[in-house]
């Protein structure tokens, strides 16, 4: 007997940081929006976006995490609104001309969680 093994959270995680964002997404379904953001840790769904704050120990290393995920945006050429604190930043992902939430925002929010990692 053969078994198929369900993929792991951090399997989906490492799977949707892989990917790379597409021109013209279309907003994702709620439902679809909450199965992705199952596997993205510390990221809510909050009315047209997703948003995580991450926190470091000072400034410097907060400074560091947003110069690498600006490199991201860049090459993705999708971008997040950021808060940026001295001990935080706060990064919301949204996709504005769709209205809400694509697959874009879900994969750069993968690519963000990367980071951290």
């Amino acid at each position: 007997m053969t078994t198929t093994a369900t993929p792991s959270a951090n399997d989906k995680l490492l799977a949707l940081a892989a990917m790379h964002c597409r021109t013209a997404g279309s907003k994702l379904s709620t439902a679809e929006i909450q199965d992705y953001v199952a596997v993205l840790p510390g990221w809510v769904h909050v009315d047209d976006r997703i948003e995580k704050t991450y926190k470091f120990a000072n400034y410097y290393e907060t400074l560091a995490f947003v110069n690498a995920l600006a490199f991201i945006a860049h090459r993705e050429d999708h971008h997040p609104d950021l808060g940026v604190h001295y001990n935080r930043c706060s990064v919301v992902f949204s996709t504005h001309s769709a209205g809400g939430v694509t697959l874009n925002d879900i994969v750069c929010a993968a690519k963000a969680e990367r980071l951290g990692a």
